[in-house]
């Protein structure tokens, strides 16, 4: 097989793959970009989507509640997610793994809004929880735990877990037992073994993970939006009424690139702080 022929062979493979990026995800930003700059009555060219949004201090405080509790979601995912990710890889024996691995990957074979009801269930006034509390005699009335941002975290980390786990047991798998064992045999104890061998070496999967799980927290709307009620007050709620309920797709074009605008500077942010290189790392 010559040179030309094995080229078009993989162009020939590559095809699918194109049109399922270029249809599906260039083409419909490069619309959503194009309509951010358009006035919804005149159709001319404007700045002034984005200078609404700007101006308006309930949405610059609904942008700064999102980002900020997008990434606390994360660190808290992070620090649950590490720990197991290093008990299944390193520490736990085969049949343990095994079943761990389950309880991490069963409830992802559902779907995001059937997890966020199996909360409602748990955690509305008639739910579960308040009727176990009442039962063992800690409360005597019914208790709302449904509609707080306690709520929203717990949905948050719980959606994101698998996604956090993952990219770390990948990276932790790689790790070498032996120098784990030279650095106690040197002196070290777990503290410093953690800090010197262990994090370094997960750096990269404790990366990806962050950014995968950064991503679906801030651009999260059914759990973020069943377990938070009215006071959830979320950018993606802000962009499905400006889509939706307003029909304004001038506005919630430009609300869309500002929030994703914001991600991807974000990520490169972090990625320049910790020195880490995402084509390696995934």
């Amino acid at each position: 097989m010559n040179a030309s022929t094995k080229r078009r062979s993989l162009w020939l493979l590559l095809t699918p793959m194109l049109l399922w990026i270029g249809l599906l995800f260039v083409l419909p930003h490069l619309k959503l970009f194009y309509l951010s700059f358009i006035s919804r009555r005149g159709g001319e060219f404007t700045f002034a989507n984005y200078l609404y949004f700007f101006q308006s201090p309930l949405y610059r405080k609904i942008f700064l509640r999102t980002a900020v509790f997008s990434i606390l979601v994360t660190a808290l995912t992070l620090l649950i997610s590490f720990p197991l990710a290093f008990i299944i890889t390193k520490v736990a024996g085969k049949r343990l793994k095994m079943m761990l691995l389950l309880a991490v990957i069963l409830p992802y074979w559902v779907s995001e809004l059937i997890q966020a009801f199996t909360w409602m269930v748990l955690f509305r006034e008639s739910g579960v929880l308040s009727y176990l509390l009442q039962m063992l005699g800690i409360t005597h009335h019914n208790i709302e735990f449904l509609y707080h941002d306690t709520t929203i975290a717990v949905g948050l980390v719980y959606t994101s877990l698998l996604f956090m786990t993952i990219p770390i047991m990948n990276s932790l798998d790689t790790l070498d037992d032996s120098l784990v064992e030279a650095a106690y045999d040197l002196g070290g104890n777990f503290w410093s073994t953690l800090r010197e061998i262990i994090i370094p070496h997960a750096a990269p999967g404790i990366m990806v993970g962050s950014i995968m799980v950064f991503m679906l927290n801030l651009g999260n709307y059914v759990t973020v939006t069943l377990l938070g009620g009215k006071n959830s007050l979320w950018l993606t709620e802000i962009i499905y009424n400006q889509f939706i309920i307003r029909f304004n797709q001038n506005k919630g074009s430009a609300f869309s690139v500002i929030l994703l605008t914001f991600s991807v500077i974000f990520v490169w942010i972090m990625l320049k702080i910790t020195k880490q290189d995402l084509s390696e790392a995934m």
